[in-house]
């Protein structure tokens, strides 16, 4: 990755989308994630999110680090703002984040589908 900018801009926008989900759970502000899901708690979940999306921001200009953690935080992010939140009762609330993780999850995906014919990238 030549100019990890665009990975970059996209993680943020994934940790910001995150951070608002936990502030808005913590503060029990509608809309906000259910408190737990069927196999974890919702609060450990989106601070590991967080993690990774931190990890993949510091070594976004590694490759293997990058296609690692970017991965990750697209995994992670689709537990939140995947397909099935269309079909979500709050989506007419949520819509806006919803939109924006999923663009911003294309873009790390177009991203990471180039990342490996980039040449002269330290692993």
């Amino acid at each position: 990755m030549q100019d990890p900018t665009t990975f970059r801009a996209a993680i943020a926008i994934l940790a910001i989308l995150q951070t608002v989900m936990l502030g808005a759970l913590f503060a029990g502000v509608p809309p906000h994630p259910p408190v737990q899901v069927a196999p974890f708690g919702i609060g450990p979940f989106l601070g590991a999110s967080l993690a990774i999306c931190a990890a993949a921001w510091m070594l976004a200009s590694r490759r293997r680090p990058a296609l690692l953690l970017g991965g990750a935080a697209i995994v992670a992010a689709l537990v939140s703002f995947g397909p099935q939140k269309y079909f979500d009762p709050q989506f007419p609330l949520i819509w806006p984040a919803v939109l924006i993780a999923q663009a911003a999850i294309a873009t790390l995906l177009v991203q990471l589908v180039a990342l490996p014919r980039t040449r002269g990238v330290p692993a």
